[in-house]
């Protein structure tokens, strides 16, 4: 399973009206995280669980259910954070 895959298996938790997964690591080649085997990725993710949370805690949550994919697979991740009042 590639990576991508272990992030979208990971944010199934949070249980994703929408989840929207970009694999940019080729627009970063040469880039030092990009050397290291750790991925760049854009995510727009929309679920009900980040009601009434700051956008700081929607990451702290996607972070925390990526866990320890955010410390090896992944170098970036850029985040939209959204509920399904927000589209």
């Amino acid at each position: 399973m590639n990576t991508a895959d272990r992030i979208r298996e990971r944010l199934a938790a949070l249980e994703p009206e929408t989840l929207t997964l970009a694999d940019e690591s080729a627009q970063h080649r040469g880039h030092a995280g990009a050397a290291g085997g750790g991925g760049h990725f854009s995510l727009v993710i929309v679920s009900p669980k980040f009601r009434n949370l700051s956008t700081l805690a929607r990451h702290r949550l996607v972070y925390e259910t990526l866990g320890e994919l955010m410390q090896r697979d992944i170098h970036a991740l850029s985040i939209t954070a959204l509920t399904p009042e927000e589209l």
